[in-house]
């Protein structure tokens, strides 16, 4: 059976314990999360955790029972085939000598992206977006030479239409 990822929305109780339990059920399958973000909801005493796992039909279906056994767990949603709205933040540090900055800044402008540290020789660049769009930026960046780079994990929500 092929392997494909598979977008994880699993709301569950804000306690301290729970992102272990959730993630070592998903790694003790051997399954690899290629992207975990964590963070509270509307409702202070729930949390979010996204989830992309790399995982065939069958040892998703397995991980997805396993989960809805976990006491903590209080609902699980697919966001995979759903056309869900997904981002992910995104800094770079950029080689940025002097003479080159304009150039840089102009790349930044195009994508929506901002600057948010200037350094002697270096500029920090804050992006959002899909990972199409922070691909393209990343690209073209990289002709200038990126020292550094930090990603937050995606993000992803069902859209309205589908409510």
């Amino acid at each position: 059976m092929e392997s494909k990822k598979h977008v994880l929305s699993v709301t569950v109780e804000n306690k301290s314990g729970v992102l272990s339990r959730v993630t070592g059920l998903i790694s003790r399958r051997g399954f690899n999360i290629e992207s975990l973000s964590v963070g509270p909801t509307e409702d202070p005493t729930m949390s979010r955790i996204t989830a992309i796992v790399n995982a065939d039909e069958m040892g998703y279906e397995q991980i997805t029972k396993q989960l809805h056994k976990l006491i903590s767990v209080f609902k699980i949603t697919d966001l995979t085939n759903d056309g869900a709205i997904e981002r992910e933040l995104v800094l770079y540090k950029v080689n940025a000598a002097p003479d080159r900055r304009s150039e840089i800044i102009e790349i930044v402008n195009i994508f929506r992206a901002n600057i948010v540290d200037v350094g002697k020789n270096s500029l920090t660049i804050e992006a959002t977006g899909s990972e199409d769009k922070l691909k393209g930026l990343e690209d073209l960046l990289r002709a200038y030479g990126i020292k550094e780079t930090v990603r937050t994990g995606k993000i992803a929500m069902s859209r309205n239409s589908r409510e």
